[in-house]
Parts: structure tokens; C-alpha cells; sequence
């Protein structure tokens, strides 16, 4: 059981003699195997340790691979994305030269109008002209076999090779595989070749010379002089794929058809999508219908006579369906490759193009089917998309989504769990073990977004006795698992589970009735479709056997007790053992706390048996408060509910532009405990409120008369702000939403008094009481900027610019950002480098940079990772300008006497550097554009200064 990175880069690794990289999602699993394996002492199949080598950049890892091919060593690297088109450059030069080399991406969405850390093929697309032979892989086992074939064909070749296959969906996969062994390996490497390459390395007892300049003379022709090299390059790999077939047993060709003989009816694509296409052939097959599917592997070169030979001679239409998108083309490239091979056949064919997947969008059977149905028609349509709803375009297909063709001899299961809860590991254990402790096929998939800890996972598995072909989420469960009560509330978890299927809760006895803790809606389901319910306190058991959070191993234990894929004493044995294996580099106190845990879920578990009568409990609430914004309620509530797959076209701003402040209505219940404040011992130092990482925790000097008196308060310690009004004194509140806590205890931490003011208490004790002192808290009016000192204690009685954000719990960075927005927010202009900072303060649904009371905050943009210092100061620059701009003309105008003299003096004196000097600029900039709008209509100066007044 192996995931595809491990597969791939198992193969890179034991062929190759220098590995440079630089780590990028989802690609980075594959550099860091190579590099725990180098320090490891692991040999290649030579029996030298490759060396392995962490760059500063993308642009420098190729740079480092094409120096270490120069000087005749085999090399590899690992990308995806963005990351690889910073190689480009040196992919040419590389190819240019005929330089043996195989690099591995898993294939990932280019950020455009926003960064997409999944999959597409738009990376591998933009990288075509780079002269790289180019590999597809469709399946775990694919992705091993086409490393190997990759990189002992690029030495016969002298053509590099870029084997690609899609990012998460292949790359994170978990499934049974047959390995490729070393003697297989040695055997596929054309030895003479390999002592080729090393020949035409640098070498000064031998010495050439490379990269030379070229004028108009020869250039042309020298490019041309590599041809004959190319035209070779198919042939090769069908030779090598011969030979790999001969070692293993497993036949691949460049292009693959699967269908009927005769099939009328073709689609033709290239990665995961593959696997799902042929298991929906075969579903139509039966039926009668003629269809068929080309499985396109090597894209580069382009080999139109083994393409026009993979079709049947009956086939009438074909749609060919990209997964990427090149804006204004006249079609994808995939499309157009296929229509200039038939261009240049004398077969009467009728292309259209399709497009799907981009960004790991699902492209499930039923889709299929509907590409199938549109080909079937009298003029099928072309330029149409599968997958969404477009209502801008009207482009897309329907499709029927009710339409499920798995067998039913397929075991499914479905785990939903919050990040670093456990869930997704324990499922990867359990996978494994399904996998390897049967005869059985196993697949794990594993659905989380960019911000990871904290927010809803998913886990698909599926376990069959026929090898798996399935590459879409499973829509319909033997078994569905919920490891957080919360999601419940939020999601509709129990929608995935099909009729008569188990569903195993975790659900506090602490709080009473566990049917009492499921919304009505639950209700209905599990009645309607006569589930077997099962219930355990997994949050309990594992904070009692010292494991607080991490509840995976809990549900792990209880789906195999629950299920029949194994004997249960069998499979409770695998699990013990699983265990020792996971934990035992953690000491043996961390295994026996979880071998603990794994005997009382035993132990503890128990049915939930349906009422007699029905109940009806309470309904989900609104995802969102009424009072949020419009696109807030119609977009980010339907994301937050996990139907961002429904809206369609139009509900999105076309160019990326969001609006701020959107965190405040994502409550994401995360915490089991929050910090309780009490007045007594308290000195206001205001450290705790620092420390917070999710600006749960918040400080306020209020005004008594705008505070509600039956929520706690004490008078503030210190004159530095003054009086709210003669004869009054603040007083000093301290609160904690309860709802966006996530119970780390760091303000705790750092309380310095003894005994702390502050404790841990169970949330659902205080939650209510809590939340309505927070509200009150955040509703009453802040001091003003200007009255506040800025040490540590001042600046948290600041509103954030910064609140909420989907950092994993305990985060070390968003405090110092929080605090940032606090002293600055209102005049920032932040140039954001790619990374965490751009997942938990820029990832969709919801975002935490906020505006203030008057509208100001932090105007924030993510461009890249590496050219961050150079975004923030085209910035710099171009804020400069508008300023200069903006003086200019307000001279001007002074002198026309359109704006008075000494305004324009104050407004051109030197900026200020303090509050109040700040307060008064924004006040004379208020006037300024009083006088400005008297004259707009006959003075165009005057609106051309409206518009770069705030600078």
C-alpha cells in the first residue's frame, strides 16, 4: 500500500545520483522521502547514496539538476506548479542540450486569479514548448511504472522527460500496488547509454564548450539539427514499455484504447480521469452502447500514427476533454493536438472539445455518461464544460447526479474529522492494513483544504476485490463516520450514506442525550434510511488516557469492530499491532496510551437505538447570522456548508477580488475548553490577549455608560487614556468568543500572575453566557487610537484589523500579525508571500483581514512566494507615484485657486508619523475633496485628484 509520491519517487530515487529540489504542495513528499532516505544511507541501484540537496527556489533546484546532468550525473527533481514554471528557463537549455533527464511533477492548478494548491493540468500545459518528452500516469501503480519507463528511456533518447500525473488525487492516493524491484530497474537501463551520458560531461582531461551565443546566421538551423532525435523518441518509449512489460508483466502503450471494437463514440484524455473513464466504459458497454476511450500517455512527442491507430475505424465523433484552460486559444491543447493528427488523416471525423477538473474539481461517471450522451446527439456541442453550473458562458453539460455505478461487492466508507484530530491518519493505517492484511484492493483518499488543521476532513475509502479504478469521492457509504459533533450541526454528513448503512458518532455523554445532540435534519435521515447507529465518546477516552484531541484512534478501532472486511479479533490484532508499529519511536508510555484507548472503545461503544416514536429535534441554525453581507449569506454560507460545487459561474467576481472582514461569521466551534476570566488577581497587563493566536480573546477599555453592567468588568488601571468624560473613569473588560476559540491555552500561558486569573473550563459549561459578553464587548465603542500608549498593554485595548484566522491551533505567526493590524491596520498595504500566511489569511471561504468601524483596513494581495520582495516593492513604487501625482496636481490647483493655499501647504508638508499627525492628514484630505467636488464639473483636474487623494 503506497501513496503516488512514494511510488514515484522510490523509482527516481534509486536512479538517479543527484536530487535537488525545493518543496511544493502537493509535489514535496516526494523530495522529502528522498532526502530521509539519503540520510538513511539508502543506495541507488548502484550502490552509492544519491546526494540530495534543498535549494533556495524552484529556479535554483533546476538550475543545480541542469549543472549536475552537465557534469554527466544522473539527476531528478520534484515540482508542480508555479515551482515549475520557475524551471522553465533551464527546462530549455536542458533540452536544448539533449541532457538525459527525468523530472516528476504532480500536476497542480497555476494560481491566476487565485492560488489553488490542487489539481489541473494547466502547469504540465504551460511547459509543453519546453522541448520535454512529456509522460502521463493515470493510477499509484501507473505513476511507479511511468517513472521507470521515463527515465531509462531519456537515456536511450537524449530527450528530457517531464512525467506528470495529477496532483492529491494520484500523488496522496493510497493504494495496493506491485512495486518495481531493483533487479527489474538495472535491467531496464540501457547501460551503454548511461556510459554515454557520461562521455559528453565537462570533464577538462576532455574539454568542450556549451551555451554558446548565436547570431541569425545559424541559430535556426542548429534547432533544427535536433529533430531527427525527437522523431526517434516514440519509438523508444513503445521499445522501452516492451521491455518493462517483458521484466513485469504489465503492458502500457502510449496511447491505450478501451472499448468496444466498433465504437462509434470515443473520448480521448490523459491522467487520473483515465481510470474513471474506462470503469464508465465498461458500465456503458454493458448496456449495448459503442464507447470507448484513448488513455493518452506520452502527450510529447506527439505521436499522431499510434493515436490514429488506437481508434477504431467505426468511430464517428470524439470528444477530447482538457484539464486545463488557455484563455482567448481557439481550443485546449490536448483538443488541438487531436484535431491536427486527424487534419493530416484521411478519417472523417467529428471532434469537439470538453473541459473538466480544473482545480481537483470531481469528474465523476454520471459526468462521463452525459460526454457520451452529448456525443450521441445530431450536432454535438464543443468548447462545453463538465462539472459546474455556467450560467455567464453557458457551456456546461447536466448530468445526472444521482447516478451511482460502483459494484456492489465494493465496501465504502466515509470518515469526516477536523484537521489534527487524527482522523485522516488513522484512516491511512486502517487503508493499509485493508490493503495489505487481504486479497482484497484498497483505496484512501483524503479531502482536506489548504488550511488543513482545524478545518473539516474527509476520508474515502474503498476496499473491492477487483483492483480499483474508482478516482472520484464516494457519494454513497457502507459506512459513514463523524468524528466531530460539530459537523454535524454544519454539514450534511449523513447525506453520503446509502440505505441500511452503519454510521458510527462521536458524541459527549457529558451532554446528555445523544439524540438530543443531533439536529432534526439527522434525525429525519437515519430514520428514513434505517441506519445502524453506533455512538462513542471518543473526545473522553482519548483525554483521559492523556491523548486530548486526537480521537483517530478511536474511530479506527470502532470501524473495525463495526464492519465485516475482517475477522474482528483479526482485525482488532492488526490494529494493536498497527499501533505499536505508528507510535514506538514516541517511547512506550505513547503506545500504551493508545493501546489503552483501543481496549476501552471496545469497551464503550454501544448502538444508538432508534426512539419507538419520532423526535424531532432542534434544526441546523443558519451557517451564517442574518445580518452578514449578501455575499457573505449566498456564497460563503454555501462554501462553509460544503456545497461550493453547486454555485454557479455567476455567483464568483470574475477577477479575484474579495471583500474583507468575512472570518467574523465563520464560527468554527473548534474548542472543547476556553479560558474562564476572573476579576480577582487580574493586573491588566493585557499579555494574555497577546499571545492569542485566533483574536478569540480580546481587551477593551469601555465607556461604563455605553457597557451592559451584568457582564463583568473592573476599573482600569491606569491614566493613560483619560476619562471617557469628566468625572467618569473606564473600566476594563477582558472576554472570549467561545465559537472561534480553539481551546490552545496559550493565553493562559502566558498570564503572569499566581494564581492565574484566567483558567481552562469546559466550553459547553459557559458557551452562552461567554459569547454574549464577547458580542457586548466587540459592539462597544474602542478608545480612540490617539489616546492609547503602544507598549503591550495599549495595543490590545486597539481594535484587530486581524481576527479569526484559520491558523492551526496554537499558531506561533497570526499573533504577530494580529498585533501588527492592531498598530497599523488602518493605513496597510501588505504584499503577501505565499505559505501559511496566504492559507489562514487568504484562503476561501472566509478571510480574516477586517476592516474598522470607518471602513478602513488592510488592503492585502498574495502574488507569489518568490517574487514577494519584488511585488511589495512594485507597490512601494507605484504608492509613490500616485502620491507624487497627487501632489502635483494639488499645487497646481492651490495655484488656480481652486484649492486654498494654506490646505495645499499643510496637505505637502512632511508626512506625519503619529496618530494625531495621521487624524488631522485624513481630516485636511476630507476638506480637500469638499473643495474638489465643488468643481468637478468644469475642472477634470479636480477628479483625477478625487481619485488618488488618499495617497
Amino acid at each position: 500500500m503506497l501513496d503516488g509520491n512514494t511510488a514515484v519517487a522510490s523509482v527516481a530515487y534509486r536512479m538517479s545520483e543527484v536530487v535537488a529540489l525545493f518543496p511544493i504542495t502537493p509535489a514535496s513528499p516526494m523530495g522529502e522521502h528522498a532526502d530521509t532516505w539519503a540520510a538513511g544511507g539508502r543506495p541507488n541501484l548502484w550502490g552509492a547514496v544519491p546526494r540530495v540537496v534543498a535549494m533556495q527556489s524552484e529556479a535554483g533546484a533546476a538550475g543545480a539538476v541542469h549543472g549536475a546532468l552537465s557534469a554527466g550525473a544522473l539527476a531528478t527533481t520534484f515540482t508542480a506548479s508555479q515551482g515549475l514554471l520557475l524551471m522553465i528557463p533551464d527546462m530549455l537549455k536542458i533540452a536544448g542540450e539533449l541532457t538525459p533527464f527525468c523530472m516528476h511533477v504532480a500536476a497542480r492548478s497555476l494560481a491566476t486569479h487565485a492560488l489553488s494548491i490542487f489539481c489541473d493540468h494547466s502547469d504540465v500545459m504551460a511547459a509543453r514548448t519546453t522541448g520535454f518528452a512529456m509522460l502521463a500516469s493515470s493510477s499509484v501503480q501507473e505513476a511507479q511504472d511511468m517513472a521507470a519507463i521515463a527515465h531509462a528511456a531519456t537515456l536511450r533518447a537524449r530527450v528530457p522527460f517531464l512525467h506528470f500525473f495529477d496532483g492529491f488525487r494520484t500523488s496522496h492516493e493510497i493504494a495496493k500496488i506491485v512495486p518495481v524491484e531493483d533487479a527489474a530497474l538495472r535491467a531496464l537501463v540501457d547501460e551503454d547509454a548511461l556510459a554515454a551520458h557520461r562521455a559528453r560531461a565537462m570533464d577538462p582531461d576532455h574539454p568542450t564548450l556549451r551555451g554558446t551565443a548565436h547570431n541569425p546566421d545559424t541559430f535556426f538551423q542548429v534547432r533544427e539539427a535536433a529533430s531527427p532525435f525527437y522523431a526517434a523518441t516514440a519509438e523508444i518509449v513503445k521499445a522501452t514499455m516492451a521491455r518493462f512489460a517483458e521484466l513485469t508483466g504489465r503492458a502500457y502503450a502510449p496511447f491505450e484504447y478501451v472499448g468496444a471494437p466498433d465504437a462509434e463514440r470515443v473520448l480521448v484524455l490523459m491522467g487520473s480521469a483515465g481510470q474513471t473513464a474506462d470503469e464508465t466504459a465498461d458500465h456503458l458497454l454493458a448496456r449495448g452502447e459503442k464507447v470507448g476511450v484513448v488513455k493518452v500517455r506520452l502527450y510529447r512527442p506527439f505521436d499522431e500514427d499510434a493515436f490514429l491507430a488506437s481508434l477504431p475505424d467505426t468511430v464517428r465523433t470524439i470528444a477530447v476533454l482538457d484539464r486545463t484552460k488557455e484563455p482567448g486559444a481557439v481550443g485546449d491543447p490536448l483538443y488541438l493536438d487531436v484535431v491536427a493528427a486527424l487534419a493530416r488523416s484521411d478519417r472523417n471525423v467529428r471532434v469537439v472539445a470538453g473541459r473538466y477538473g480544473l482545480s481537483s474539481k470531481e469528474l465523476t461517471p454520471a459526468m462521463l455518461v452525459a460526454v457520451w450522451d452529448e456525443l450521441a446527439a445530431h450536432e454535438p456541442r464543443t468548447g462545453f464544460t463538465i462539472g459546474i453550473v455556467d450560467d455567464v458562458m453557458r457551456t456546461s453539460l447536466a448530468w445526472d447526479r444521482r447516478l451511482d455505478l460502483e459494484d456492489s461487492d465494493v465496501t465504502r466508507a466515509v470518515f469526516f474529522g477536523i484537521g489534527a484530530d487524527g482522523t485522516v491518519g488513522a484512516n491511512k493505517q486502517a487503508i493499509t492494513i485493508l490493503g495489505e492484511g487481504t486479497d482484497n484492493h484498497a483505496q484512501g483518499f483524503f479531502v482536506y483544504d489548504s488550511k488543513k488543521s482545524g478545518t473539516t476532513t474527509v476520508s474515502h475509502l474503498r476496499v473491492s476485490p477487483r483492483p480499483i479504478r474508482s478516482a472520484y469521492l464516494v457519494s454513497s457509504a457502507d459506512f459513514v463516520a463523524c468524528s466531530a459533533p460539530e459537523l454535524l450541526w454544519r454539514r450534511e454528513v449523513l447525506e453520503l450514506a446509502k440505505p441500511g448503512a452503519t454510521v458510527l458518532l462521536n458524541l459527549p455523554r457529558s451532554a446528555g442525550d445523544p439524540w438530543d445532540q443531533l439536529p432534526a435534519e439527522a434525525h429525519d435521515v437515519l430514520r428514513a434510511r434505517k441506519l445502524r447507529v453506533y455512538v462513542v465518546d471518543a473526545a473522553r477516552i482519548a483525554d483521559e488516557e492523556g491523548l486530548t484531541g486526537r480521537v483517530g484512534t478511536v474511530m479506527q478501532t470502532a470501524f473495525f469492530a463495526l464492519t465485516t472486511l475482517l475477522p474482528r479479533d483479526e482485525a482488532i490484532a492488526r490494529v494493536r499491532a498497527a499501533t505499536e508499529k505508528a507510535y514506538g519511536k514516541r517511547g512506550d508510555e505513547v503506545v500504551l496510551k493508545n493501546l489503552r484507548v483501543v481496549d476501552r472503545t471496545l469497551a464503550e461503544l454501544a448502538p444508538l437505538e432508534l426512539p419507538a416514536e419520532p423526535r424531532r429535534g432542534r434544526p441546523r441554525p443558519e451557517l451564517v447570522s442574518g445580518h452578514a453581507p449578501d455575499l457573505v449569506k449566498r456564497v460563503t454560507a454555501r462554501m462553509l456548508a460544503g456545497e461550493g460545487d453547486s454555485l454557479p459561474v455567476s455567483a464568483f467576481p470574475p477577477d479575484g477580488t474579495w471583500p474583507v472582514s468575512t472570518a467574523q461569521w465563520e464560527k468554527r466551534r473548534l474548542a472543547t475548553e476556553v479560558p474562564v476570566w476572573t476579576l480577582e488577581g487580574c493586573i491588566q497587563c493585557n499579555k494574555c490577549t497577546l499571545a492569542c493566536p485566533h483574536t478569540a480573546l480580546r481587551a477593551k477599555v469601555v465607556d461604563p455608560r455605553s457597557w451592559t453592567p451584568e457582564i463583568a468588568s473592573m476599573p482600569y488601571k491606569g491614566k493613560d487614556v483619560g476619562e471617557p468624560s469628566p468625572g467618569t473613569a473606564f473600566r476594563y473588560a477582558l472576554a472570549v468568543s467561545p465559537d472561534d476559540c480553539t481551546g490552545c491555552g496559550l493565553c493562559v500561558d502566558a498570564c503572569p500572575v499566581d494564581p492565574k486569573p484566567l483558567g481552562m473550563t469546559a466550553v459547553g459549561a459557559v458557551r452562552a453566557e461567554a459569547q454574549a459578553a464577547f458580542d457586548a464587548l466587540v459592539a462597544a465603542p474602542s478608545v480612540e487610537h490617539t489616546r492609547v500608549r503602544l507598549d503591550v498593554k495599549g495595543s490590545q485595548l486597539l481594535d484587530p484589523h486581524f481576527e479569526f484566522p484559520g491558523a492551526c491551533t496554537g499558531c506561533g505567526q497570526t499573533p504577530y500579525l494580529k498585533l501588527v493590524s492592531q498598530l497599523y491596520g488602518d493605513r496597510a498595504v501588505i504584499a503577501n508571500a505565499t505559505g501559511c500566511s496566504s492559507i489562514y489569511g487568504g484562503n476561501l471561504p472566509t478571510t480574516p483581514w477586517t476592516a474598522g468601524r470607518d471602513g478602513r483596513g488592510p488592503a492585502w494581495s498574495n502574488s507569489l512566494f518568490e517574487d514577494n520582495a519584488e511585488f511589495g516593492l512594485g507597490i512601494r513604487l507605484g504608492i509613490d507615484a500616485r502620491r507624487e501625482e497627487a501632489s502635483r496636481l494639488v499645487r497646481e490647483l492651490a495655484g488656480g485657486g481652486v484649492v486654498p493655499e494654506g490646505l495645499a501647504t499643510e496637505l505637502l508638508a512632511k508626512p506625519a508619523r503619529d496618530e494625531k499627525g495621521i487624524a488631522l492628514q485624513r481630516e485636511r484630505v476630507a476638506l480637500l475633496r469638499g473643495y474638489l467636488h465643488a468643481v468637478r464639473t468644469t475642472e477634470r483636474r479636480a477628479d483625477r485628484l478625487d481619485a488618488l487623494a488618499d495617497a
